[in-house]
């Protein structure tokens, strides 16, 4: 009897399942099989081993083999057991996040039967039938159309247009191109078609774009930055890894597409990661017209299908290719990985949140890139303190760009104090400084363009009642509802749970309710007010829910045809637009006052990026910051660009603190409907923990938000030493997790961890 593990979508390691005798000539590693697992459930397994070693539990028969091709490489296999290694978690859940929902079936036998799953797009294409392409034959056809003009006039069209009489030079020609460019009528076509002198076929046709763009040579590199490209070289001959750290606008993508260049010329492949969505737009018109059809864009807001098209490119293809994605696409099926390019590295976007598997996108390609034998570039204006010190340390290799591209000046910032502007009354009922509005009537005056950013969507996160304090809370999570003016509405930015904004308030019926603070949707009306012949766009999670939302703000205001653009961070990353020449920061306060020991790094990264996006081609921009507390030192650092200064605070206090880069931080959150019960969890958790931990251990605490989906939370913080191996730590855990999760009390319990919190 053979049998084979399987890896299950689910918070599961392997299991096996025997292999039904008319299977196993089939069946190979890599291979996607449908099993049963609980009450009447199928799900789509991967198969990592077939073997004759007969487990020691009761087995079930794969169902079904779900084709013979394996869609995995060895690789990845690798992959995805360090990452279930290394931060604490099941391969079942990196094989859910790591394979497109395309190419996974899942459900009861009517659900599957139901679901399609991916299937290849397809076109009608027109050709001309064997019959007339002899030339007698055809002369024959053409005397018989001279009763139907035009069907006479479409055979002639088609004839020009796909060079069917030249072999040398014929064009395949879809049904939809032919009748759009001769303007006949589908008639006219299917007469052609019953006649048997045009024959129609289907053939499959990609749901990826195609580049339309003709291929050229990436630009020249200015002096500093063939500096800077024959120093990253220099770092690879002895790193795996190098930190690329140059300010704003100093032309970080042109030396990215030189190295990507000499990567492809090696018939090898690269992985550029960014981010956010927001910026492939921009990334991909500008790497596109330089590798063409090399070129493949991976994320979230592709359909299943085009995701999938993805990764059967790559699983099919040998040669030569550029992935351009965000964090999911370390998961894509490489063969020949040489090079991996994380641009603005300290976003902690790349650190994914629920569900698990936890990883930050950035240390994990580190580790993918060495895998293949490859290298990883970091890039950013502001590194996180993390690579930064792993630079220092000589674990990184450090290449440094301080110039703009073209000598541009970084742009002045401006710091406006104003507590003292409301205390005088000055900006009484306004969020825009008198400083801020002059700026930005001067830059519209010019034909320049403004960026206003604030990092908080919304109209108001709080609504309140004059009369007797009412403040709407979500009723699943310990947090005030944010007000949305545009659908009139109250939301909750945790779980999602939306209500109507009442008339009075439901406490003691006042009228009065009145909106504490503001967000992106606020700034845009009174802009709208302040200024009324500016075109203004708004960028955030609500104005850019869709790829093609982002596409259109990112287009219209490049195009010029936006003079405003309001946004959260979506605006800090990385976008280049030549004509800003202002930028207003609106509330840096709101940035500063989180109980993060991150805090103030996070803060001066988005502060600095955000200003990076005024005066990048000819001329110095401007920043107008504003805030209340402008004697605090990280409001100093910002505004004289002093990244080093920053650096040094922060890692004065970390090590005293134990804090990364020193240490490693693992938080355990332990989740739960009955407070009492979890607060007894967690106290005989952490009880546990110490006695073999010892001081690493503290807590357990409540964090700021206590309850998130009707479940209360409570954490456990873990500070381990950067040296000690994660392996023992996570025996560690599971013994104690294993143990405490047999008391009934506390089975309904959940328990996760998070290694590297972002």
């Amino acid at each position: 009897m053979k049998y084979a593990d399987l890896i299950l979508p689910l918070p599961v390691d392997s299991y096996t399942y025997r292999i039904p005798p008319a299977m196993e000539a089939t069946i190979a590693e890599g291979c996607r099989v449908l099993v049963n697992f609980g009450r009447k459930r199928y799900y789509t397994a991967i198969v990592t081993e077939v073997h004759e070693r007969t487990p020691a539990y009761e087995t079930k028969d794969i169902y079904a083999l779900l084709g013979t091709t394996p869609i995995l490489r060895p690789p990845q296999f690798r992959f995805w057991e360090w990452i279930a290694s290394y931060y604490l978690c099941k391969t079942g859940e990196v094989y859910n996040a790591a394979l497109p929902s395309g190419l996974k079936v899942e459900g009861d036998t009517s659900a599957i039967y139901r679901k399609k799953g991916f299937a290849p797009r397809t076109q009608t294409f027109i050709r001309l039938s064997e019959v007339c392409r002899d030339e007698a034959r055809l002369q024959e056809v053409f005397s018989d159309l001279k009763r139907a003009p035009k069907q006479e006039a479409l055979l002639l069209s088609y004839l020009d247009l796909s060079h069917a009489l030249n072999p040398r030079l014929t064009k395949e020609l879809s049904r939809k191109e032919l009748l759009e460019q001769t303007e006949c009528t589908p008639s006219a076509l299917d007469a052609l078609l019953k006649r048997g002198v045009l024959e129609s076929y289907e053939k499959e046709v990609g749901r990826l774009q195609p580049q339309v763009c003709r291929v050229q040579p990436p630009s020249p590199l200015s002096e500093a930055q063939k500096r800077a490209y024959e120093e990253i070289l220099e770092q690879f001959k002895t790193k795996d890894v190098c930190l690329l750290h140059g300010v704003t606008s100093s032309g970080k993508t042109e030396i990215y597409s030189h190295l990507i260049e000499d990567v492809l010329k090696l018939g090898r492949q690269v992985l550029f990661l960014l981010p956010e969505i927001a910026i492939t737009t921009q990334i991909t018109e500008r790497l596109g017209k330089i590798f063409g059809d090399k070129l493949l864009v991976y994320h979230s807001k592709f359909s299943d299908n085009e995701r999938v098209e993805v990764w059967n490119k790559l699983l099919h293809s040998d040669g030569p290719m550029l992935v351009l994605g965000v964090r999911s696409s370390l998961f894509l099926p490489f063969k020949d990985l040489d090079l991996i390019i994380v641009d603005e590295e300290h976003e902690n976007i790349y650190k994914q949140q629920d569900p698990a598997p936890r990883y930050h996108a950035r240390n994990a390609a580190t580790v993918l890139a060495r895998m293949h034998g490859g290298k990883t570039l970091l890039g950013s204006a502001t590194p996180s303190i993390d690579s930064y010190y792993n630079a220092l340390t000589g674990k990184y290799g450090l290449v440094e760009l301080k110039t703009r591209f073209g000598d541009c000046l970084m742009p002045e910032i401006t710091v406006v104090d104003i507590k003292e502007l409301r205390r005088k009354k000055i900006m009484k009922n306004t969020l825009f400084s008198p400083l801020l509005t002059q700026k930005v009537n001067q830059a519209l005056e010019n034909g320049e363009q403004v960026i206003l950013f604030q990092n908080r969507r919304g109209f108001a996160p709080m609504i309140e009642c004059k009369s007797c304090g009412w403040v709407p809370h979500c009723p699943n999570c310990d947090v005030s509802l944010t007000y949305h003016k545009a659908y009139h509405r109250l939301e909750c930015h945790y779980c999602g749970h939306v209500k109507e904004l009442p008339r009075v308030c439901p406490s003691c019926h006042g009228e009065e309710l009145k909106m504490l603070g503001f967000g992106t949707e606020k700034i845009e009306e009174e802009v709208e007010t302040l200024f009324p012949s500016a075109k203004v766009e708004r960028m955030d999670m609500d104005s850019a829910r869709t790829r093609t939302a982002y596409e259109h703000i990112i287009s219209d205001f490049e195009a010029g045809k936006t003079q405003i653009l309001i946004g959260t961070q979506m605006l800090s990353k990385g976008l280049d637009f030549g004509n800003v020449s202002v930028v207003g920061i609106l509330n840096a306060d709101s940035m500063l006052n989180f109980p993060d020991f991150r805090a103030h790094e996070r803060a001066f990264q988005l502060m600095v990026q955000v200003s990076g996006r005024a005066g990048r081609r000819n001329k110095q921009g401007c920043v107008i910051l504003q805030t209340s507390q402008p004697e605090l030192s990280i409001i100093q650092i910002v505004q004289h660009f002093a990244y080093q200064n920053m650096v040094t605070l922060q890692l004065s206090e970390r090590s005293m603190f134990h804090y990364p880069p020193y240490y490693r931080l693992i938080i355990l959150y332990l989740r739960g409907k009955q407070e009492e019960t979890l607060q007894e969890l967690s106290t005989l958790y952490a009880g546990k923990l110490r006695e073999r931990l010892g001081e690493r251990v503290l807590g357990p605490v409540t964090p700021p938000v206590t309850r998130i989906q009707n479940l209360h939370v409570r954490q456990i913080i873990l500070k381990i030493e950067i040296i000690a191996a994660i392996a023992p730590v996570r025996e560690i855990l599971d013994s104690i997790r294993s143990e405490i999760l047999q008391y009934p009390p506390f089975k309904q319990l959940l328990v996760h961890y998070d290694v590297d919190p972002a």
